[in-house]
This record gives structure tokens, C-alpha cells and sequence, in this order.
């Protein structure tokens, strides 16, 4: 190789599906690159495809169309710019992709392709390397989908380097990375696909560091950028030094194209001499940042031209307009108060002063006169039995048909605002505050969304579409938590303390610890119980719920999935 050899990582957001843009994404950061000078330019996993592809990876007409578009970002390599390293899946090298699909079609239809990682130089494809370890956990399951890589791991020669290709999945379990190193790699490059979750950054480390030991091999880390349906994708790429430490960062949350040099030092050995230095995020802001990312993605990449949210007064409904003002800007945020006889003043200043704050349009609309009518409609069917959550219930459901109703008027996506303790133990109501089509606080626990309150309103310079300083009144983060669907109700009058609550709940789904076990960290037996039987029993309500970002080590959806009808408690017996 020459003395100086530049890497550019092109942090990019592709798009599931939509393989025209995302071709076009990756040849405009291929440009930017070639303006700083790059020789090649590295791309994320599968982002001809986007990923998570999910089935679409079983229609010939998309595979047909994901190698074309590798064949013309080949060709476009033939102007003498820099080479590219892209990630499609794919059936294996031919001399034309197409054609090879084409010929097999029948075939290919009963089997899997690869998840493939092409290099791109001089017009050709110069090689084609397969993924071989498909994660089979928490939102993934590649087995469905792909087929593993086969044969030895080699890698590819490209101006005097040998690059060994790991394909996410591949740099987090032993075997291929050490592979690539006996048989003479330099360096390794591992496209991801790397979903945000609050121990992700940390994790990500850990694994490259174990690899960069074993093999004695710096890492060039390339991640994907995108909010995808419940999966947050934060970038974050990063160089890795063989010693095991990070010694370059790319931003997190935002895209960009990151130049990095390297040289041979004079024992051999490569290194990386200059590179980007971005700081990361942490604690509350990156969970935050995270959330705003998947919302705005969301609305966006399903082309709504807004939100509706019904804004109560309460905690929940304020932080989430505060998170899609942030992601969309206030002209695209409508909010609703729905008062009913049981709504206090304060709420009803609340939400205002809330609404006037964020600078977003703000309506009110009484549903007392839609209670009454069911009332009426429905008193002699209920006459002689007394009133419970059935009228409470109601309400919601009013509530869920009028944001419904301005959803399919106005054409603005409703954001439902129930956070995951409410979610967990079933404390939403079907048809009601559940009506919608994402939400921002499902994988947010209770506790959680009064520590992000906080910090939004503390924030300075945060680069959001919101305003700074504070958005979301005090006394709707000091009050007591309530639903305001009868007379002097609080959350706290049938569940116990929210951080007892979230506490347990933690341990219950992130760690699926025993009853035993909670009880040994001090939580009661009887108050575990009771909510270990509401987190089974609301499961069928989670199976109809929107889905929302994923920002902890298991949320509901992807990584949860429990039978409905489920006869087990743990009663410790057996």
C-alpha cells in the first residue's frame, strides 16, 4: 500500500425497502467522501436493503432489485473514486446477480439468501463475503431469513491490504475474527446493524475490544443510522486500536461521512493516525435522543404529515409532545385536551400552559355530552348494577374515537402516551389510550419518564425542532399521577409506589428473575405477585398495542414474546 491509505465511514439512514433512495444516499456519501479524499468508502449492514428487511427478503422481485442496484453502485466505482464496501442480501456471486437470480428462480424461492457485503472498485464487483453467525435473539432472527456464510473466512486484498469483513454478528462471537487473522488480515471492517438499547454503546465495546485481543487487529466499526418501526439504530461508528480502545468516534444520532487515515507503523502494523472525535451521549439525554430519533423516523418514513396527541395534564401525554416537537417541529404537532367531568383545574392549566409552551396548536373538546349519550344508550342494558371501570373505560374510548376521528380528517397520525409500567401491568384501555399508531413512552417506565422531564427542561443548545428551557410545567411533574376517570382517583389507589412498581417490573422483564429472588432484594411477596399476575394477564392488550422505540434490554414486541393464554405463575413448587 501507499504510505497513507483514507477510510471514509459513511454513517448513513437507509430505508427498509426502498432500494432506489437508498442507492442514491450511499452515491451521494460516496461523492462527499471522494471530495475528502477517501480511497474507500464503508457502509453499514445490508444498507442497499435497509435493515432489518425482515420477509421482504423472500420476494424475487426485491432480491432482483437489491442486486441490480449492487451492480450499479459497481459500475459507478469505475470513474477512479474511491472503492465501496456495501452490505444487500444476496444469493451469492455470479458474474451478473440478476442474471443468476433469474435463472434460478424457482429455486431460489424455497431458500435463504446470504447476508451479503459486497467491495465495489473499478466498475466491478471485486468480492463477496457472507455473514456467518445469524443472532437468533432478542429482535433478531436471521435463521428465518438468511443462510449462514460457508467455507473459511478469507480476506480481501484491496491496495496492498488484506480486509477481513465481519459482518456485525460475526465480531461479537469467537471464531471469525480470528480466522481472518491467521489468514493475514490487517484489518478488520464490521458493517452493522446494531440496535440502540440503553447498554448498547457499552456492549458494543466490550465485544469489539474481546475481538481486537484475540486477533491483535484494530476494527473499523460502521453502524446504521434509522429509526425502524421499534428499533432505534444510533450510529455511533467507531475506530477501535488493536490494544482494545476506542480511538475515534463518528457522532451518535446523526449522520455524517467520518474520514480516517491510516499507515503502517514500522513493524507492520496498521494504524489509524487521524480520525473523527465526537462525543457520545449518556444516561437520560441518549435514551431522549433515541426516543425523538424513532418518532421522527416513524412519521417520516410513513410520509404523515403530522401528530395528534391527546394532552391530559399528566406526565406521560406532556412528554410526549414535548418528543415529538423536538422530532417534527411545533407546526406539525396538535394537541387535544378532552376534558370530562372528573379533569381537575389543574390539569386543565396544566395542559395549556404545556401546549403554550411548546408552541403548538391546542384544542379543547368536551366529551361530557358523548358520556352522557352512552349513558343513556346503555343505562338499560346496566340498570340496576353499579358503576366501575366499565364507565371509566368509556371515557378513555371516547377520547380514543374523537383523536381517531381528527387522525382521519386532518391526515395527523394519533401518538398514543402510555409508558411501559402502564403497558406492563395493563393500566391502558383497549379502544381508548391505546388508540393509535406509535408510541414514545412503550418501552419508557414510569420512574424513567419523570427523570426525562427533568432533563428536557434543563437543557440548553440541545439542536432539537422544540424550544429550550422549560416546556413542561412543574407542578405536572409534582403532582400526584392520576387518570381522572372518577372522582379523587390516583395511580397510586390499586398500584404500589411507582418505584416499587418499576423496580419489580425490571427485575420481572429485563431479568426475568424468580419471585424468590425479588423477595431476597426486599420487595414484598404479596405486592410481587399481584404484579406478576397483571404483567401475564395484560399480554393480550400488548399483542394489539402500537408499537414504540426500543431503549431497554428487552421491550415488548420484538424481544418479549410471551403467550397469551399462559397458565404459569411462579409459585415457586418447582
Amino acid at each position: 500500500m501507499d504510505d497513507h491509505i483514507k477510510i471514509a465511514i459513511c454513517q448513513i439512514e437507509p430505508t427498509v425497502g426502498d432500494i432506489k433512495g437508498n442507492k442514491e444516499k450511499i452515491l451521494a456519501a460516496r461523492l462527499e467522501a471522494a471530495k475528502m479524499g477517501a480511497d474507500l468508502c464503508v457502509f453499514c449492514e445490508l444498507v442497499v436493503s435497509g435493515y432489518p428487511p425482515e420477509d421482504l427478503v423472500q420476494k424475487p422481485a426485491y432480491q432482483r432489485a437489491c442486486a441490480r442496484a449492487v451492480e450499479e453502485l459497481a459500475s459507478a466505482t469505475g470513474d477512479g473514486g474511491p472503492a465501496m464496501i456495501v452490505g444487500a442480501p444476496h444469493f451469492g456471486l455470479a458474474e451478473s446477480l440478476t442474471e443468476n437470480l433469474a435463472e434460478n428462480k424457482d429455486q431460489r424461492l424455497q431458500e435463504r439468501p446470504f447476508n451479503a457485503v459486497f467491495l465495489l472498485a473499478d466498475g466491478v464487483i471485486v468480492a463477496e463475503r457472507h455473514k456467518k453467525e445469524l443472532p437468533n435473539y432478542g429482535v433478531f432472527d436471521e435463521p428465518r431469513r438468511f443462510t449462514p456464510g460457508e467455507g473459511p473466512p478469507n480476506p480481501i486484498p484491496f491496495r496492498g491490504l488484506s480486509l477481513g469483513l465481519l459482518v456485525c454478528e460475526d465480531m461479537w462471537r469467537p471464531g471469525v475474527a480470528e480466522k481472518l487473522a491467521e489468514a493475514g488480515a490487517d484489518l478488520l471492517i464490521a458493517p452493522h446493524g446494531s440496535p440502540f438499547r440503553d447498554t448498547a454503546r457499552n456492549d458494543r465495546a466490550s465485544a469489539a475490544r474481546k475481538c481486537c485481543q484475540a486477533t491483535g487487529l484494530p476494527i473499523v466499526f460502521v453502524n446504521q443510522l434509522a429509526g425502524q418501526d421499534e428499533i432505534v439504530f444510533d450510529g455511533a461508528s467507531f475506530v477501535m486500536a488493536a490494544q482494545g480502545d476506542i480511538a475515534y468516534r463518528a457522532k451518535q444520532f446523526l449522520p455524517g461521512i467520518f474520514l480516517t487515515e491510516w499507515k503502517r507503523a514500522d513493524d507492520g502494523a496498521l494504524g489509524c493516525i487521524v480520525g473523527p472525535s465526537y462525543a457520545w451521549h449518556e444516561g437520560d439525554e441518549e435514551i431522549y435522543r433515541a426516543v425523538v430519533l424513532g418518532v421522527r423516523d416513524y412519521v417520516e418514513k410513513n410520509r404523515f404529515p403530522g401528530v395528534v396527541i391527546g394532552l391530559s395534564g399528566g406526565v406521560d401525554s406532556a412528554l410526549t409532545a414535548a418528543i415529538a416537537v423536538d422530532a417534527l417541529g411545533a407546526n406539525r404537532v396538535r394537541c387535544v385536551m378532552l376534558p370530562s367531568r372528573y379533569t381537575s383545574k389543574d390539569s386543565l392549566i396544566d395542559a395549556e400552559q404545556c401546549a403554550k409552551a411548546l408552541g403548538v396548536q391546542y384544542d379543547t373538546i368536551q366529551i361530557e355530552p358523548t358520556v352522557a349519550a352512552f349513558g343513556e344508550v346503555l343505562g338499560p342494558v346496566f340498570n340496576g348494577r353499579a358503576a366501575d371501570t366499565t364507565e371509566e373505560n368509556i371515557q378513555s374510548r371516547i377520547r380514543g374515537v374523537i383523536l381517531m376521528a381528527l387522525s382521519n380528517k386532518f391526515g395527523e397520525m394519533v401518538l398514543t402516551t402510555g409508558n411501559k409500567s402502564e403497558m406492563s401491568v395493563g393500566y391502558a384501555t383497549l379502544y381508548g389510550d391505546m388508540n393509535g399508531g406509535y408510541n414514545p413512552l412503550k418501552d419508557i417506565y414510569k420512574t424513567d419518564a419523570y427523570n426525562l422531564c427533568h432533563w428536557r427542561n434543563s437543557v440548553k443548545d440541545h439542536g432539537f425542532h422544540g424550544p429550550e428551557g422549560i416546556v413542561i410545567p412543574e407542578n405536572i411533574i409534582t403532582k400526584a399521577p392520576s387518570a381522572e376517570l372518577r372522582e379523587d382517583q390516583t395511580d397510586q389507589d390499586s398500584l404500589p409506589p411507582y418505584d416499587v412498581l418499576d423496580g419489580i417490573l425490571e427485575r420481572l422483564v429485563e431479568r426475568e428473575m424468580s419471585v424468590r429472588e425479588i423477595i431476597a432484594d426486599g420487595f414484598d411477596e404479596d405486592t410481587i405477585r399481584k404484579i406478576e399476575h397483571l404483567l401475564y394477564v395484560a399480554e393480550y392488550k400488548r399483542r394489539q398495542a402500537p408499537p414504540g422505540p426500543k431503549v431497554t434490554q428487552v421491550n415488548f414486541g420484538r424481544d418479549r414474546r410471551y403467550p397469551i393464554t399462559n397458565g404459569w405463575r411462579d409459585r415457586g413448587d418447582y
